[in-house]
């Protein structure tokens, strides 16, 4: 007589053809805490998490029923995925506010499949495009601004990707440098002229 089995939602699910007991049975480790760098391994892992960012989008996509293409690239050190299409400014929200949390929600989804933590960037409709552009040339006349009159000025509060565009454009130019500080959700950038 055979054991009852046990119903099917407090079961653990089993891999198939996995034979653990034999000898040529290998475990890999992972460092969750090292970050992706480059050469084949990386890039692989980058692919990977795209991947598995656009399949958990596109099921996202299709329980909102909102019509969209998804994007897959690596640029540099991070996957790069996109959401593009027609009308897309739910997914976006006040201020990029909806577009942080999907790219949160998706980091997480990522990790839980690769079991290393994601940087992968999300952009939906071209939002973070526009807005690295617009920081771009906001960072640029503001530095021209402290280089010009030597006084500090500090910009309106931003979240980490738009800060790190400002600190990028800052870094460009001779005669000043940025620093942020407060705290989240008010961390901003302040500019800075070099003594």
């Amino acid at each position: 007589m055979s054991a009852p089995q046990q119903p099917s939602s407090t079961r653990e699910p089993s891999l198939p053809d996995a034979d653990v007991t034999g000898d040529d049975a290998l475990l890999e480790e992972v460092d969750v805490e090292a970050p992706v760098t480059g050469g084949a391994g990386g890039d692989d892992l980058l692919v990977r998490e795209g991947d598995v960012a656009g399949d958990y989008l596109e099921r996202l996509l299709d329980i909102l029923d909102v019509d969209g293409d998804i994007d897959l690239d690596v640029e540099g050190d991070r996957a790069s995925v996109a959401i593009v299409g027609g009308r897309l400014n739910d997914l976006i929200g006040p201020d990029g506010a909806t577009l942080e949390a999907l790219q949160e929600l998706t980091r997480l989804a990522v990790a839980q499949s690769t079991g290393v933590r994601s940087r992968l960037m999300l952009d939906v409709g071209g939002f973070r495009a526009r807005r690295k552009s617009d920081l771009s040339a906001l960072a640029g006349e503001t530095a021209k601004r402290v280089a010009s009159s030597g006084q500090p000025e500090r910009l309106s509060p931003m979240n980490p990707f738009e800060r790190k565009v400002v600190h990028d454009v800052i870094a460009s130019v001779a005669g000043v440098h940025s620093e942020s500080e407060g705290e989240e959700p008010n961390r901003r950038v302040v500019v800075l002229p070099d003594k």
